[in-house]
């Protein structure tokens, strides 16, 4: 893990959610590295619409698993969301606001800083 890690401002990353606890590696950010292969970089305040479009998706973000200290996401959490799946849900018109201080510059590997200002919150 990357302390010293950047956002796509170009500045250090700023946590995105301690509750929920966010992060691939459960610290908060969205921090990333070779393992992560989703690359959970994007720091989203979620919707229902968002979430809705996930579990059509496959990735159902909304039910707990206790077993994973998963409690579920309810519209208006922050989550560090796959790259990938936040730039289908920004394709189908539904992706949900980016926290752009929040936001680990690997993001940039996979979407556009003009498609993250565009729902900059």
């Amino acid at each position: 893990m990357n302390s010293t890690a950047l956002n796509v401002l170009g500045n250090p990353l700023v946590p995105c959610s301690y509750d929920p606890l966010t992060g691939y590696f459960r610290d908060g950010c969205c921090n990333t590295d070779l393992q992560d292969q989703g690359s959970h970089v994007i720091c989203a305040k979620v919707t229902q619409a968002f979430l809705e479009f996930s579990l059509k998706q496959g990735n159902d973000l909304i039910t707990p698993r206790p077993e994973y200290r998963f409690k579920g996401l309810k519209d208006g959490d922050r989550w560090c969301l796959c790259a990938l799946r936040w730039a289908q849900a920004h394709e189908a018109g539904v992706a949900p606001g980016v926290v752009l201080e929040s936001t680990h510059l690997k993001a940039l590997d996979y979407v556009t800083l003009e498609q993250l200002q565009s729902c900059s919150l």
